[in-house]
């Protein structure tokens, strides 16, 4: 059971994400009605207040503005898309991970144009990790290994690492924020209801909402943890993956939980998350599995190139953008980059 000052916490967090949340898709969905009273007034603010972080207004990325004319005479805005950093996973025919080549075993395309990389990395950098776990009633008998599992994931990690615990079942809670401090994401972890429906996508936006407005740490990161596909999100599948598909949104891990591997759309629809931010959907046929793979994600993580490219079309309209990266090398038959297949531009709104 959580403590009072632990629900405060929840509750307050809880009114940050969802307010956020509201903020960003209310233009498309309507969702200032939606929303309950005590989350709409609440107003989302830079820093912390009452130990929860308060993200700024979802609608505010970094990215330069300038104004272009229409055919009315009037001027809008249109943000510029500055650069656009990719994580890179790269692995051989064995699938095998690749960690020694250079930028120029790499080429970028951008909705099939041809990119120069303006910016190239291979160590182990500092990354932002949200740990999203389902708290609903099936997981009851898994929270264990889970929480081992995640634990071994952030020993494994560079120890500048910054980590947050979200845990949901209807409604997403942070019971923690970003924090190095093994002992804090234990506490975090052992915050067990196990009760209630699965709202994976509203927690999953609502966490990558909270990556992108602690912009402390470039590379950003998310594990989701569940049994059972999403049926009580307000968001769609599709809206959760445009949320995840900005121009530096994080990639996306998955570990589905179930006796023989997940079945159907549950199944389905974390393999597309993962795969279109360059992450991986593990499906082990035994818990006894998941410490391997939380190790196997804590070695790709810190396994990963970053690649920078500025676009060469800064006029992009506000449409999803495709991308392609390749790699080749002397003495590999084949390599496979694992990335993100595209973004959408800023100000892309709608469906």
């Amino acid at each position: 059971m959580r403590s009072s000052a632990a629900k405060r916490v929840s509750s307050i967090a809880l009114t940050v994400l969802w307010t956020v949340l509201a903020t960003a898709f209310a233009a498309t969905h309507g969702w200032a009605q939606s929303v309950p009273a005590a989350q709409s007034r609440a107003t989302p603010t830079a820093g912390t207040q009452n130990g929860a972080a308060q993200p700024a207004s979802a609608d505010a990325p970094p990215s330069a503005q300038e104004p272009s004319g229409n055919d009315s005479g009037m001027f809008v805005f249109k943000k510029q898309v500055e650069e656009v950093v990719l994580h890179a996973t790269v692995v051989d025919d064995q699938q095998r991970l690749v960690t020694n080549l250079d930028k120029n075993n790499f080429s970028v395309s951008e909705n099939g144009v041809a990119q120069t990389i303006t910016s190239f990395r291979r160590e182990d950098v500092p990354v932002e990790i949200g740990i999203v776990v389902d708290n609903s009633g099936s997981m009851r008998d898994k929270r264990q290994q889970v929480e081992d599992a995640v634990l071994e994931l952030v020993r494994a990690s560079n120890p500048q690492d910054q980590v947050f615990v979200v845990n949901f079942g209807s409604n997403p809670y942070l019971d923690q924020d970003f924090t190095g401090d093994v002992n804090l994401l234990q506490a975090a972890l052992h915050q067990v209801s196990a009760k209630g429906s699965t709202a994976l996508y509203d927690a999953i936006s609502a966490s990558a909402v909270h990556l992108e407005h602690n912009p402390k740490l470039s590379k950003k990161v998310l594990l989701v943890i569940t049994d059972g596909r999403d049926n009580m999100s307000r968001l769609t599948l599709q809206e959760t993956l445009r949320r995840l598909q900005q121009p530096d949104g994080p990639t996306l891990y998955a570990i589905g939980l179930v006796s023989g591997g997940m079945q159907g759309q549950g199944r389905e629809a974390l393999q597309e998350l993962a795969a279109g931010t360059g992450g991986v959907a593990y499906f082990p046929d035994s818990l006894d599995q998941v410490n391997q793979i939380a190790r196997t994600v804590a070695h790709d993580i810190r396994s990963q190139y970053v690649i920078a490219f500025r676009p060469q079309n800064q006029n992009l309209k506000p449409e999803y953008q495709t991308l392609q990266v390749n790699a080749t090398a002397p003495g590999y038959a084949k390599l496979t980059v694992r990335t993100r297949s595209g973004y959408f531009a800023p100000n892309s709104r709608g469906h």
